[in-house]
């Protein structure tokens, strides 16, 4: 099947939504329920062997579909390359570590200095906090992060389009 990225990543989100309805359905049938006489007769209440055995095997098979799709992203993750080099694998940690000290500068930047007053019986004086960091300075860096992440996002996507083939 001729697919891209992209579209292998849907097919994994369709597969896994299917089999955890298969699985709530396995659970379901995993039991036949007979009421026994005290002479030895047996009455079928409820008999859900042939579902069970059907839909264990379905559920086999779509596990072995989401294994397969799954090894192929992975493949391609670490074939597929950036214009830097970078592989998407590479680029998808790269992208992960940046949002994670993105967001620390954007609490940085979050924060304020302070000025408040102090009275004490013989003393008043004014207490004040004041960041460590030039604000401009500061902003600058995260845009500057921001607009690293967007380049990545952007050079993944396009590799997200490329076709070729893969047996599922």
């Amino acid at each position: 099947m001729k697919t891209n990225l992209s579209n292998l990543m849907n097919l994994v989100s369709e597969y896994e939504r299917n089999l955890n309805i298969l699985d709530s359905k396995l659970r379901k049938h995993i039991f036949t329920t007979t009421v026994e006489e005290l002479d030895g007769r047996k009455n079928i209440i409820q008999d859900y062997r042939e579902e069970f055995k059907s839909e264990f095997i379905e559920y086999n098979e779509l596990f072995e579909k989401i294994q397969i799709a799954k090894q192929a992203i992975a493949q391609k993750n670490n074939e597929f390359k950036l214009s830097n080099g970078d592989t998407i694998a590479d680029a998808l940690i790269k992208i992960s570590l940046l949002r994670k000290k993105m967001y620390l500068v954007e609490n940085f930047l979050n924060e304020k200095g302070t000025k408040r007053r102090v009275t004490e019986v013989n003393n008043s004086y004014f207490e004040a906090k004041e960041t460590n960091f030039d604000a401009h300075a500061m902003k600058e860096v995260y845009d500057k992060i921001q607009s690293e992440i967007q380049h990545l996002e952007f050079e993944i996507s396009k590799l997200n389009s490329k076709e070729f083939e893969v047996l599922i």
